[in-house]
């Protein structure tokens, strides 16, 4: 028990000239209240979809259509010309006869279908975070407010530092 309230005593002496001295102590500050600060911040993210598009495709292509257009309009070229013309008149109407015998042989011999297509883009999904706290706290009788990172709970820890007054007043 002596030894108790020696080194009881001693740790008085020896921390009551720091706490005279003005060297900062720890102590704990009530909190009043605590409220979160938030931020927002963008976060993209892909949005897809599906989108169906019209395609058209042969079946089959038949050469039964070029080929009697293509013989159909050389007969009919040959009687329209002349001379030596009769062979330049003959070949066109072989041309344009092929052409029209292959719009007409294959005429309802496209199958339409939808292809499915994927589409994505970028959109910007905003999320709000929590910052900060704005805690509200007393200490020895007056209010003080600041921003912590984290929820203090019921008390915060306080750096207290005691300073002479500048004008030199001394309180007894």
């Amino acid at each position: 028990m002596r030894t108790t309230a020696f080194a009881v005593a001693a740790t008085v002496a020896l921390g009551a000239p720091a706490a005279f001295a003005g060297a900062p102590f720890e102590d704990y500050g009530r909190v009043t209240n605590v409220t979160p600060e938030y931020d927002r911040v963008s976060v993209p993210r892909q949005e897809c979809y599906s989108d169906y598009e019209p395609q058209a495709h042969r079946r089959h292509d038949s050469i039964a259509g070029p080929l009697i257009g293509g013989v159909a309009g050389g007969l009919l070229g040959a009687q329209v010309g002349r001379g030596t013309g009769r062979v330049v008149t003959s070949a066109a109407g072989a041309v344009v006869g092929a052409l029209v015998g292959d719009r007409l042989g294959n005429r309802g011999r496209e199958e339409v279908y939808e292809r499915q297509v994927r589409r994505c883009r970028t959109v910007d999904s905003w999320e709000e975070s929590v910052s900060g706290y704005r805690v509200l706290y007393e200490y020895q009788g007056r209010g003080y407010t600041t921003v912590l990172p984290y929820d203090p709970g019921s008390r915060i820890p306080v750096h207290v530092s005691v300073q002479p007054a500048a004008d030199g007043y001394r309180a007894y």
